[in-house]
Parts: C-alpha cells; sequence; structure tokens
C-alpha cells in the first residue's frame, strides 16, 4: 500500500524498530530506549526534555497559533522469554517486546520525522510522548502529573496500537469505549484444619473457594446487563498443605474488566455480596481486597468520526470500527483530561506469522504496517494542528 511517507523514513523505522526490540527494558527501566530516542530526535534538531524518571516529551512547534496535537508510544517490554524466531529477537533473558511498544516507539520516531520536515506547514504545533511503563506500574499519570498536556496547552491526543485481529493495510478507529478498567482483587478464605478423615470437625477452606469461583461468574452472567462488558476471572488459586489435611486458608487472585463506569462502581459490592453469603454457608470467613487499576478508554466520539472521515478522504488506509477489547491501557488517563483516540494498528499477516495476540512469547509484528502507522500519526497531528478535525469537547 502506498502511503505518503519518504524511503528514509520508512527504512529508519524498521531499523529502530528492531534495535529497540534487540534490548528490550521492563517498566521505568527504558533507559537504553530513551536514549535511542533521542539520538534520532538530536540528529533532527527537535526539542525535547526527560520526564517521569525513562519518559521522553519532544516538542514540533508549528509556524502558527493553531491547536496543538499530542501523539503517544509506549516503550516498555514485558518479563516474557521470547520463542518469536526472529533474527532480531530480545538479548535480553527474560524480557520481551511482546506487545508491539518497539513498533509503537519506532513508529512515533517516524512521524515525528515527517512531521518536522513540514513544519513550515503546520499551523499548530505537536507534543511527542515518549511513555514509559504502560505494562505497569504505568507512566501516563507521571507525564500528566510533570505538565506534558499544559504546557503547550493539548487540544486533543492519539495513540496506536497494533492489533492482529485486523489485516495489515487496516487501521480501526471507535468511537466510545475501545478498553476496559482493569481493576485487581485477592480474596483471602480462613476456615478450620484438621485431618482428612474427620472433616466434620473442621471448616474446609477449599470446597468453600471453589464455590466462590463459581458464585461470582453469577455477576457476567445473571447481574449485568447482557448488552455490557464486563469479565470477571480468577487467575490463582493457592491453598492447602498435603492429601491428608484439610485446608484452613485459600488465597485467590483474579482481575474485574469493565467498560462501563457504572457497572464498574458495583463489581465490589456485588463480589463482597456473594462471597460473604458463600462463607456463611460454608461456616468460613472471607476477606475482599480490590485495587483499583486503570480506568477505561474512552474515544472521544466527535475526534473518532471525525478523523475516520478525514482518513478516508485522504488516504488509501483502510479504516474499520473494531469491537473494544477486555484489554486495559493507561492511555485512559489522557483521554480523562483532554480528547483522546486510541486507534488500532493492523497487523494481521499469517504468511509471516503475525497471528499471535499480544503477551505471547510467540508474538511477531508485520513490519508492513510500521509505514501505515506513521502515516496515521502524521495525519492526525495535522488535521488537529490546521483545525479540520475538532474534539467533542471543543464543539462544546
Amino acid at each position: 500500500m502506498a502511503v505518503g511517507l519518504s524511503d528514509d523514513t520508512r527504512t529508519r523505522v524498521v531499523e529502530i524498530r528492531r534495535e529497540i526490540h534487540r534490548f528490550p527494558e521492563l517498566g521505568f527501566e527504558e533507559h537504553n530506549t530513551a536514549a535511542i530516542v533521542e539520538r534520532e530526535l538530536d540528529a533532527l534538531g527537535v526539542e525535547h526534555r526527560r520526564i517521569a524518571q525513562t519518559g521522553v516529551v519532544a516538542v514540533i512547534a508549528g509556524r502558527g497559533n493553531g491547536p496543538v496535537a499530542a501523539l503517544r508510544a509506549d516503550m516498555d517490554a514485558l518479563p516474557i522469554t521470547e520463542e518469536s524466531g526472529e533474527p532480531f529477537a530480545s538479548q535480553r533473558d527474560g524480557v520481551m517486546h511482546a506487545c508491539g511498544h518497539d513498533a509503537h516507539t519506532a513508529m512515533l520516531i517516524g512521524a515525528v520525522r515527517e512531521l518536522h520536515a513540514q513544519v513550515e506547514r503546520l499551523r499548530g504545533s505537536v507534543v511527542c510522548l515518549f511513555q514509559p511503563a504502560e505494562e505497569g506500574p504505568g507512566g501516563a499519570l507521571p507525564m500528566i502529573e510533570a505538565g506534558v498536556l499544559e504546557n503547550p496547552p493539548v487540544s486533543a491526543i492519539a495513540m496506536l496500537h497494533v492489533d492482529p485481529r485486523l489485516e495489515t493495510g487496516t487501521i480501526g478507529i471507535t468511537p466510545g469505549a475501545v478498553n476496559a478498567a482493569t481493576d485487581e482483587f485477592a480474596i483471602t478464605v480462613v476456615g478450620r484444619g484438621g485431618h482428612g478423615a474427620h472433616p466434620h470437625l473442621a471448616a474446609d477452606a477449599i470446597p468453600a473457594a471453589a464455590a466462590m469461583v463459581l458464585g461470582l461468574q453469577n455477576i457476567a452472567a445473571r447481574e449485568t446487563d447482557p448488552l455490557k462488558s464486563v469479565a470477571v476471572s480468577i487467575g490463582t488459586i493457592e491453598g492447602g498443605y498435603r492429601n491428608n489435611v484439610i485446608a484452613d486458608r485459600v488465597t485467590l487472585t483474579g482481575t474485574f474488566r469493565s467498560h462501563d463506569s457504572d457497572v464498574r462502581e458495583r463489581l465490589e459490592v456485588r463480589a463482597k455480596r456473594i462471597l460473604d453469603g458463600v462463607a456463611h454457608a460454608y461456616g468460613v470467613e472471607v476477606e475482599l481486597k480490590v485495587d483499583r487499576g486503570y480506568p477505561a478508554v474512552i474515544n472521544d466520539s466527535a475526534l473518532a468520526e471525525g478523523f475516520s472521515q478525514y482518513m478516508r478522504a485522504r488516504s488509501p488506509i483502510n479504516v474499520v470500527y473494531p469491537p473494544p477489547t477486555m484489554g486495559g491501557e493507561d492511555f485512559a488517563y489522557y483521554a480523562q483530561r483532554v480528547p483522546g483516540l486510541a486507534i488500532r494498528l493492523g497487523i494481521r499477516n499469517e504468511a509471516k506469522g503475525s497471528t499471535v495476540a499480544g503477551h505471547s512469547s510467540r508474538f511477531k509484528v508485520d513490519e508492513a504496517a510500521l509505514p501505515i502507522g506513521v502515516e496515521t500519526l502524521v495525519q492526525f497531528a495535522t488535521s488537529v494542528c490546521d483545525g479540520t478535525i475538532v474534539p467533542h469537547a471543543a464543539v462544546e
């Protein structure tokens, strides 16, 4: 697919992506990745500064007083041992770019190259955010608290995320919810231990925990509007000592996922009611602790519709409306403060093995998608800076 990028940018984006991929770094440890970003920005003569430990913010100052666009890329990797078979696979044991953040960073550098080359035509400025720790503990809030949306004041912000659900050559732009709120919980069940030969003298925490697992599924199956998304998943169960000992304690951990804020607010209350009821029936005690994670990512509806129309009119890139996912994204914090747009970038290519979901040791990115991502970022920035698309908040 032909998109309007220079050959130098196309080549350089692939080179940078592979360099970052070879040397992945976990959240707030992205010192080498940040140095690569700074090296590229220095070569272009683009103003930048370190922020939020390992984050980098760069500003491309336009020649007019138009609106300010922001572009965000995450830089961190995951604690996974790579099994992709790529010739540029991770050289660091137990760490891998298994979610495409290496591609996100490289594409934003590519967008900086293209926007800097046409800076004389930019009516507004572009703030480029290279963010640490999206996978945890979260780098968006420290960036925001350091003022990245305020100086200069951002009118609208966008991000890209690679998506193996969509074919290469496609981008996904969906109004409304696109990522879920990600809350974690821990359950502790306390019974009364004893000998396996005399269960009537004990209060067994294991069958109580099993009943709780099943009971919690009623939150999604029977207590939530079928037209609203929710997931209640148990990830770990630990308890017991040996085959003939009745367990006095079981711990469980899991996650609540939701798109709707009202549904999210009721999840803990509903879970506690179910757990307390099961505990009473089984003669045990139970404690629930919930740790609030990232909120849901809500795309600005006017921004989503406006940019979709803009791309269809000006670009050969195919624009689709994919359904939301139950995955989390700390881009949500930016989108709570200014009109935001999380865009999905298709990377599905069966011939190249780019079909596996993120967070897998076999994850691959079809690099033919990288120029499409760069072009999308450039188009978003220019459309905001020249006032062609106007976010809903600005309309109001």
